[in-house]
């Protein structure tokens, strides 16, 4: 059922309440919302205002527009408020999640790596090597050879959630390097990752890619972050 909106932004809050009433599945998806003149007078707002809100969450893809059909539900979440969601989590739930896709990808790329991964990843890490000091080039750098990493993997839906989580990672790297309370990776353990898909030893790859970040989760779990 559609609260009639009461005050704040006319556009923002009707957004909010049909993403809310699609997210519940008051409509399914492929189910075709109520004409515009009856979400109108559901919502409390003029019919210019439903259009608006219409349009933006068919812009992220929940909705859809068929010319003289009507509008159907494409699908029950937002990508982007999903991604503000994942940022408002306590990074330890974020860190166990990369920990999670990191290990997974570094035992396939492992089985799976060519030379052109091998010599991006060695490129990423000695780049992270050498920056020393500078905390952003090194951040960067990191960044790079992670992904690198589960690029090696070579498999395409590891790297889609994986960039798609790209932005709680990047937290997760900024934490462990800024936060002196947190053991930072060396640069070493990152080498004898790369060492172990170099030799296609996916077990020992799968190990090293948790040993990298499993301090840095003891030490979370152990201040409650």
């Amino acid at each position: 059922m559609l609260k009639k909106i009461q005050k704040g932004s006319l556009v923002e809050t009707a957004i909010e309440s049909l993403r809310h009433a699609i997210e519940t599945e008051q409509w399914p998806v492929g189910g075709r919302l109520p004409v515009e003149s009856e979400l109108s007078e559901a919502l409390g707002v003029s019919r210019n205002t439903v259009r608006e809100a219409v349009r933006v969450l068919a812009h992220v893809g929940m909705l859809e527009t068929r010319q003289g059909d009507g509008t159907y539900v494409r699908a029950t979440r937002d990508a982007g408020e999903t991604l503000k969601r994942i940022a408002r989590t306590q990074l330890t739930d974020q860190l166990e999640v990369r920990i999670m896709l990191e290990t997974e990808a570094a035992k396939l790329a492992a089985q799976r790596r060519t030379e052109q991964d091998l010599r991006t990843m060695t490129m990423a890490l000695d780049a992270r090597g050498k920056a020393d000091a500078d905390l952003a080039a090194r951040i960067r750098h990191d960044e790079a050879f992670h992904h690198a990493l589960v690029a090696a993997s070579h498999n395409s839906a590891l790297a889609e959630l994986y960039d798609y989580f790209s932005h709680a990672i990047t937290q997760t790297i900024e934490r462990t390097e800024n936060d002196a309370d947190l053991p930072e990776p060396s640069q070493e353990d990152h080498e004898l990752l790369l060492a172990a898909v170099r030799r296609q030893d996916s077990v020992k790859a799968e190990k090293l890619a948790g040993d990298l970040l499993a301090p840095s989760l003891k030490a979370l779990r152990k201040r409650g972050s």
